[in-house]
């Protein structure tokens, strides 16, 4: 599957970058994951974060989410 890949106009960067919505699995016994937007500024102290004044948020994904866990359901309810 191949990640999504957005422009937006960063007010923190003052340029466009490109995002992508990314998943990190949770250190827990159950495998849910959490979402998060990747920039491609490495140099952005926020890249990672998505926490103020980062701009970037992950219901700017809301529809990718939305595909992506029905996606999922349909795999489980398959195997």
């Amino acid at each position: 599957m191949s990640k999504r890949v957005r422009d937006f106009d960063c007010p923190v960067v003052h340029e466009l970058v490109h995002i992508s919505l990314r998943d990190r699995r949770n250190v827990s016994l159950r495998s849910d994951k959490e979402y998060f937007v990747q920039c491609d500024q490495d140099e952005c102290q926020y890249v990672a974060e998505n926490k103020p004044p980062c701009p970037l948020q992950v219901e700017m994904f809301a529809d990718e989410i939305a595909e992506r866990e029905e996606r999922n359901l349909r795999r489980r309810q398959e195997s």
